[in-house]
């Protein structure tokens, strides 16, 4: 299903114009807790990798990161922050004296990537960046995430004149605050695969009733790995992209679906990883002349980081890439009925 990209013109053409920024965050940190900033230190010593060149990032301003969130929240955080250290919420999210400005970082490193890609002086990219986002909600920081930096990103978009983004989110847990950002804009429309069952609860496949086929939730069960993301993206995805016609591919990619990672219950391969990307990469050049823009959410084995990072690197840049052999430890559950009932809620 959908559009080959076979054109080695446009392949030579992203192999020259991939970007990455990067902010590790190394003060944000709290005893104990999976969020860290050793999380990115493999992947640190691997870059820069496959062509791809690193972009200086810029801060975000609080005017850009109030096109989401509000001004109580980050008065919040401020306030937090002078008292930090501390856990501000179950999850638990935490705070320390530098986080603010790490929120800020993150924010501006995905701003970055983005207008690069906009104004053509890269063709695609990838914000690897901490403290993560898409569980940050309008009013409140949660989920180990601060500001929501791909809502961010994407309200940026939408303010250099393009008129629809598509946020695909394959982080293992749901985007709540993403889909809370944008449950009213028209202009964005979110795609969301995640274990169902766990943190934070939110993703059912009927949410947002008034936002069909704009907002799609893909609630998968344990074990979920490659055959049943494929499936998923090419029942739901593709035929989402299909009505939408997005100018923009905003990627949340967390590496926590992986069937390693320690806090959940997916069953992705690196290979899978690979091949989810590399399908992203063919959507975006068929819809939006290559504009896309991977941002890091989650994960938490620093070797699948770094392995995943290579892959999403490679498929950005048309490079083979072969992973390491692995072999996940539980068969994958079949999904005919979800899938079936997702499309029919949607009409696809």
């Amino acid at each position: 299903m959908g559009h080959e990209i076979n054109n080695p013109d446009v392949k030579q053409k992203n192999h020259m114009n991939t970007i990455y920024t990067w902010i590790d965050s190394p003060t944000h940190l709290y005893p104990g807790h999976p969020e860290h900033p050793s999380r990115l230190q493999r992947l640190k010593e691997r870059l820069p990798a496959f062509g791809a060149r690193e972009l200086p990032f810029q801060k975000a301003t609080p005017q850009e990161v109030m096109r989401v969130h509000s001004g109580s929240l980050l008065r919040e955080l401020e306030q937090a922050c002078r008292a930090a250290p501390q856990i501000i919420d179950y999850a638990p999210t935490y705070v320390t004296p530098s986080s603010l400005e790490d929120a800020f970082n993150a924010a501006g490193a995905a701003l970055t990537a983005l207008r690069a890609i906009l104004q053509q002086q890269a063709t695609n990219g990838f914000a690897i960046i901490r403290p993560p986002g898409h569980h940050a909600e309008p009013q409140r920081a949660m989920g180990f995430c601060l500001f929501n930096n791909v809502a961010i990103a994407a309200r940026e978009a939408l303010s250099q004149g393009l008129e629809r983004v598509l946020i695909v989110d394959i982080d293992a847990h749901h985007g709540n605050g993403t889909q809370a950002a944008f449950r009213e804009e028209p202009r964005v429309a979110y795609f969301s695969t995640h274990q169902w069952g766990i943190y934070p609860g939110t993703g059912w496949l009927e949410d947002a009733p008034q936002a069909r086929q704009r907002i799609v939730n893909v609630p998968l069960p344990a074990f979920s790995g490659d055959t049943v993301y494929l499936r998923a993206f090419e029942e739901c995805l593709e035929a989402q992209v299909n009505r939408f016609q997005p100018q923009l591919f905003l990627i949340s990619i967390g590496f926590d679906a992986h069937w390693r990672d320690p806090l959940t219950e997916l069953g992705l391969t690196l290979q899978g990883y690979f091949r989810l990307a590399q399908r992203l990469v063919e959507l975006a050049e068929h819809w939006c002349e290559g504009r896309i823009l991977f941002v890091l959410e989650g994960g938490y084995d620093p070797h699948i980081i770094a392995e995943g990072g290579m892959a999403v690197l490679a498929a950005l840049a048309h490079h083979p890439w072969t992973p390491p052999p692995e072999t996940p430890p539980a068969a994958e559950p079949e999904i005919e009925d979800l899938l079936q009932r997702i499309r029919r809620w949607h009409g696809f």
